[in-house]
């Protein structure tokens, strides 16, 4: 019985991992449900010693009943029974659980889909640790589903696993091994029998497994804290810094097809990763800084942004000639030419879609890479652009405030794909919409007032702790929290963009980045989201809702079409804290995060931003090796702390002598006070520690006046080191045997002469360890450690007795 219920717990302490991936805790109490139905019919299979292969197919049945009952049992006969209903309707929540994790990045609502899926799969998991541990009697191999289930949340997430979740796992996994280990040898034994005394007084025999399981609890505790404390001194390995936890959910049209990381999962983990690793550098032919697109996101299912899978004509590959026009972009329209040389960093694995300026018109690069017409997205079915370098030329619209004012209707095309939102989409999200910009005003205008709300006027504030794409996302952050980073900020300006009649999509790739010397360097933290809305003869145009500076996204920055309100801000306009950044240069200046404050001679002019190469990492040693000082410096503080109070006790103690000694009138009895027995005591046990920190035993059997004879002899101690130790070996004999207290010197001029001799006839090495790892305090924190062991022992070993009268 012992094996399965083990197995069942140890399941359950390895499903709490899963906690980052879910909102709320629906989904554990579920799949704690089937884990309970599970060893259920685990333990009676043990007790009565069913068929192995019995035993599992019974677990299958229990589960499949348990799941029938808890997701369809309205369609099952008398709510536990499957029925062909209850089988269609599992079988729909599973497909509708699998396409849910698709489109939800972590952590997702629990609803009924994904949290079935989830209980089925923890079911199936605990059967076949039940299976490998109870039936098999392989408990170690049972691992590998638990390993399984727990890489889980690390394949998904960016974040690392907390510790604590890490700490009950492990305890879950060995609590499973010692319990085999104890079915082991209690049916076995070994070879050493000791006697035992029972309840009647009649000697009895059996295998001692106490030593056992002692050391391995200790062996278990230890693997657990290096664990845990190992990977905070050694650097981190970063996951894949592009698409390393991406889920395909883009399919091409037509001929090209290619499988499409979701752009939204990986962009939170970029911005969160502990290094911020480099991506790639460029150089501009102006040297200014350019966003580096990849992905157009068009549509918007209420939830998230998804994208269309873009679709790459053979006649349209980079090495044929310049790419399609840019949508939108009229022939008349004056233009900046801007040719950008890009590198790709070594460490970028499986990106398929090339970081590019915004209109990107020729592309020189190896490989065959075509553009989709309509988003002029560029990608590959081929090769990566791993370590790559390449140049691009791009004709930028030179767009004003007045051609952008003037801009016509949309074609029939654009509005179509680019205005489409939810039927359901929240009453609250158009009234404010409408609310924040003004009627009759134009389109651009509109644009520009929508992101003076986020970057000013809505009190928006910037937050990485912003999860969640459920269908109140949208609404909490733009009416209740008002707080989130790059994504929410960008898909939020897009939809009510389409809800006043703009043309809007979603953009994810690369801020400009920081300036090293004449090249511009991107990193991971300069992902960035953004939307793009659609004025005719001029095309897509970048917008940026994003706040910037050190409270933003450092390296985010309002373009320059985007300004012409600023000069009309009024004066008590809310402004956000002081930065220094991209920006600007000095807090008095103003905000770089606030548009009325920016200049555009200061926008990643004059003083460029410096990055350290190296810095995080030189932290991050820094850091690890103070951590280890400490915590090896944590013998030697409390060994100064139990010193400390000793001297105090001794220093404040009275010793009377002869003549102040009370006497009473019959008697010649001394009253010798606690104060005075306590001081003794302690400057004893400070001799005693001082003898063990220098590797100096005391014989158990050794009076204090022996001891003090043997140091004075066999260290060679002077007259005063001599007489000081045998003052306080006398000191503590009159104490245990003597009436009167005596005569008695000063016990802490005493130990400092005394622990000067001892310190003087041993080797340097050992007097520095007995300062920074004195052997006396290890003793006792091995000890603590044991009888802590011990108590589990005890607490492992209760066991419930029925009183003997009750079985009359």
């Amino acid at each position: 019985m012992r094996l399965p219920i083990a197995s069942g717990a140890a399941t359950a302490a390895v499903a709490v991992s899963l906690y980052p991936l879910f909102q709320g805790g629906a989904w554990f109490w579920a799949s704690l449900g089937a884990i309970v139905v599970v060893t259920g019919i685990g333990v009676p299979a043990s007790r009565y010693t069913l068929p192995d292969w019995l035993a599992p197919l019974a677990q299958i049945v229990a589960l499949w009943i348990y799941l029938t009952a808890a997701f369809t049992g309205r369609k099952a006969w008398a709510g536990v029974v499957p029925t062909r209903e209850s089988v269609a309707g599992l079988g729909k929540l599973l497909t509708t659980g699998f396409a849910d994790i698709q489109r939800f990045a972590a952590p997702v609502p629990a609803t009924t889909a994904i949290t079935l899926l989830t209980c089925g799969g923890v079911g199936l998991v605990a059967i076949m640790v039940d299976l490998l541990a109870s039936r098999l009697r392989r408990a170690a191999l049972s691992g590998l589903p638990l390993l399984a289930l727990f890489t889980v949340p690390a394949a998904v997430i960016t974040e690392p696993i907390g510790w604590p979740a890490f700490i009950i796992a492990s305890l879950g996994y060995l609590g499973l091994l010692v319990a085999d280990g104890r079915e082991r040898v209690s049916h076995w034994g070994r070879a050493v029998l000791v006697r035992r005394t029972s309840a009647t007084g009649a000697p009895r025999t059996g295998s001692d497994v106490g030593v056992l399981r002692l050391s391995g609890k200790r062996i278990g505790l230890t693997a657990v804290v290096l664990a845990i404390l190992l990977p905070a001194l050694l650097p981190t390995l970063e996951p894949n810094p592009l698409f390393g936890f991406g889920i395909g959910n883009g399919r091409g049209r037509g001929g090209n097809s290619i499988s499409i990381p979701n752009p939204i999962v990986n962009l939170r983990g970029e911005l969160s990763l502990p290094n911020n690793s480099g991506v790639l550098s460029y150089t501009t032919s102006d040297g200014e800084p350019r966003y580096l697109r990849m992905y157009s996101l068009d549509i918007f299912d209420g939830q998230q942004w998804t994208m269309t899978g873009p679709n790459g004509r053979p006649e349209d590959r980079t090495s044929e000639g310049p790419l399609p026009p840019a949508p939108g972009q009229g022939r008349g329209v004056p233009v900046t030419t801007v040719t950008t040389k890009i590198t790709v960093s070594n460490d970028v694995r499986n990106l398929k879609f090339l970081p590019l300026p915004y209109p990107p018109g020729r592309i020189a690069v190896e490989g065959d890479w075509r553009p989709d017409r309509d988003t002029l997205m560029v990608f590959s079915t081929e090769n990566t652009a791993r370590g790559l370098t390449y140049t691009v030329v791009s004709d930028e619209p030179k767009a004003t405030p007045e051609t952008l004012k003037s801009s016509g209707p949309a074609p029939q095309q654009i509005e179509g794909r680019y205005l489409q939102l939810p039927q359901d989409l929240p009453r609250e999200v158009k009234d404010l919409a409408v609310r924040v910009t003004e009627r009759g005003a134009s389109r651009y205008e509109q644009a520009v007032q929508l992101q003076e709300f986020f970057t000013g006027k809505g009190g928006f504030t910037y937050s990485l702790s912003a999860q969640g794409h459920d269908e109140q996302a949208l609404t909490d952050f733009l009416i209740r929290n008002r707080a989130g980073y790059c994504e929410q900020f960008a898909a939020s300006m897009a939809v009510m963009a389409r809800v006043l009649g703009i043309p809007a999509r979603v953009a994810i790739g690369y801020t400009g980045g920081s300036k090293l010397g004449d090249r511009w360097q991107v990193r991971m933290h300069d992902s960035h989201a953004w939307p793009e809305l659609y004025f005719e003869g001029t095309g897509w145009l970048r917008f940026e809702p994003t706040p910037a500076g050190v409270t933003g996204q450092g390296s985010a920055v309002v373009p320059d079409y985007s300004r012409t309100r600023a000069a009309d801000w009024s004066d008590d306009r809310p402004t956000t804290a002081p930065t220094v950044g991209p920006g600007s240069s000095d807090p008095a200046n103003g905000s770089a995060s606030n548009p009325r404050n920016r200049r555009p001679d200061l926008e990643y002019g004059g003083a460029p931003v410096t990055v350290e190469e190296g810095t995080p990492m030189a932290a991050r040693i820094g850091l690890g090796v103070l951590v280890v000082v400490l915590i090896m410096l944590i013998p030697a503080m409390l060994r100064w702390q139990l010193r400390a109070r000793r001297r105090r006790s001794y220093s404040r103690a009275s010793r009377p002598s002869g003549d102040s000694v009370a006497l009473e009138s019959t008697a010649a009895t001394a009253v010798r006070t606690g104060r005075w027995e306590a001081a003794t005591t302690a400057a004893w046990a400070e001799l005693d520690d001082a003898l063990c920190d220098y590797g100096m035993s005391r014989q158990p059997s050794e009076s204090p006046r022996a001891l003090a004879g043997r140091l004075i002899e066999q260290y060679g101690f002077g007259t005063e080191a001599a007489a000081a130790v045998t003052r306080i070996a006398t000191t503590v004999e009159r104490m245990l045997f003597a009436r009167t207290p005596g005569e008695a010197g000063s016990p802490r001029e005493d130990l400092r002469v005394v622990r000067r001799a001892l310190a003087a006839s041993v080797t340097r090495g050992r007097r520095i360890r007995a300062v920074l790892l004195p052997p006396s305090t290890l003793l006792r924190i091995r000890a603590m450690g044991g009888r802590l062991l011990d108590l589990f022992d005890r607490l492992e070993n209760l066991r419930l007795r029925r009183p003997a009268g009750k079985d009359a």
